[in-house]
């Protein structure tokens, strides 16, 4: 087995052979807080969440759940002033996912290559950030939290680790680490044991809402008073993040005209795949080693079905995340022609909540290639058969890597050039980052 693998890593490119062998501390300069936990068994987070918001297990009590909330209104507060700061520390939590000391979990999270599917740890990590959020906005005396806790968006998950081993026990952990009014960025760690030691897999960050016992309108946190230099540090770097968020959507290509380098680039493609035997503007012809980007999709279709419910009766966040990349890899898969590897998931938006009993339309494309990497975007949105309309739910988007160099991604029309050019930009931020 150990010697398949480091076959395989010493055909990837330099870049990520280095994530693949960086050293054992997932956050150099992070504070320890583990002093006093109990680690959770990942079993135990979502009864955890069900208890703190009173929702029922049981799909047929879930409107009168959802009705006695709305007496918890009167327990917000009018002003976060009106709240007690809390520390990173009162947030912290482990949990423990023990495939290698309870073999009988495994099952679940395996897929057919003898390693963990990703998708599953993306469920867990939605988890996770809720729980956490919950602990820092915890009241001693309130039984039930008045806050509808939901994920706004998933910033970056950065990966060091290419395959997650099946049979060896995985430890995440992670706190709030930057507060606004109604807002929580979330920083979570997962480890994986190895002799005993153990060695970072990821870091992710994700920001999560708090909102009214409805889930209506918004509802004030906590704030949160960082307590060393290294706190600081972490602090402005959350601001430091919410900054970057809304300069790269101030400059969408939804809003916001190419740079000049980047019509340059579409404006070569688009002379690339001219047919020099013709004078036309219409004529294409594909470059070798080319594909063209009309032709590297897939779709999916998901009924969503009651098991898939969140704490507050809508499909659960971290169930769309797997879904998303399981479609995603094997566009990815289809397209590069050998199994890929995710590098990166960055700026997942949650734009709008899926309801039970939606048909969810999946849509995964090809945006943009280079050597080894593949970058997909999903798309994901909801058929309402009534009214035969459309709406977008989530944006979702993943690099991944192949272990053999894949053909060229080529977009026809002006449209496929924007997702290109989308793409790109979202496959050089991910570069900087690892």
């Amino acid at each position: 087995m150990l010697p398949t693998r480091l076959c395989i890593m010493r055909k990837l490119p330099s870049v990520l052979a280095r994530m693949l062998t960086s050293g054992t501390s997932a956050s150099p300069g992070l504070p320890d807080m583990s002093e006093g936990q109990s680690p959770i068994h990942v079993n135990n987070v979502r009864s955890k969440l069900r208890d703190i918001v009173g929702a029922s297990t049981n799909w047929r009590d879930h409107v009168q759940a959802m009705q006695e909330r709305k007496a918890l209104h009167t327990l917000l507060a009018k002003q976060q002033e009106d709240l007690p700061p809390r520390r990173m520390k009162d947030s912290y939590l482990e949990v423990i996912l023990p495939l290698g000391s309870q073999p009988e979990i495994r099952e679940k999270y395996l897929n057919v290559y003898n390693s963990v599917r990703f998708g599953r740890i993306l469920e867990d990590l939605d988890s996770l950030g809720v729980l956490i959020c919950y602990t820092h906005t915890k009241q001693e005396m309130q039984q039930r939290s008045p806050l509808s806790i939901v994920t706004a968006l998933v910033d970056k998950i950065n990966l060091c680790q290419k395959i997650i081993r099946p049979d060896c026990d995985i430890k995440f952990t992670g706190n709030v680490s930057w507060v606004g009014k109604t807002s929580m960025e979330v920083r979570m760690h997962m480890l994986q044991q190895h002799d005993g030691d153990y060695s970072p897999v990821l870091d992710a960050t994700f920001v999560m809402v708090a909102r009214d016992p409805e889930n209506k309108r918004p509802a004030f946190v906590n704030p949160l008073i960082p307590e060393s230099p290294e706190e600081e540090e972490i602090f402005k770097q959350g601001e430091l993040n919410k900054l970057k968020r809304i300069e790269f959507s101030t400059a969408s290509l939804l809003k916001m005209a190419p740079t000049a380098e980047e019509r340059n680039i579409v404006h070569d493609m688009f002379l690339n795949t001219l047919d020099t035997r013709t004078v036309s503007f219409r004529s294409r012809k594909l470059p070798p080693s080319s594909v063209w980007m009309e032709d590297a999709k897939l779709k999916g279709l998901e009924i969503c079905h009651p098991e898939e419910r969140n704490i507050f009766n809508r499909i659960f966040g971290g169930f769309l995340m797997r879904k998303a990349y399981e479609l995603g890899w094997a566009t990815a898969c289809s397209y590069g022609g050998s199994r890929p590897f995710i590098v990166s998931v960055d700026d997942i938006m949650f734009q709008k909540p899926v309801e039970v009993g939606s048909l969810l339309l999946l849509s995964g494309q090809v945006c943009y290639t280079e050597k080894n990497y593949i970058q997909i975007r999903v798309h994901s949105e909801v058929y309402n058969a009534n009214t035969k309309e459309h709406h977008t739910t989530n944006i979702f988007h993943f690099t991944f890597i192949s272990e053999n160099e894949v053909p060229q991604v080529v977009p026809k029309t002006y449209g496929e050039s924007m997702l290109y050019l989308d793409g790109k930009r979202h496959f050089t931020a991910v570069m900087k980052e690892i």
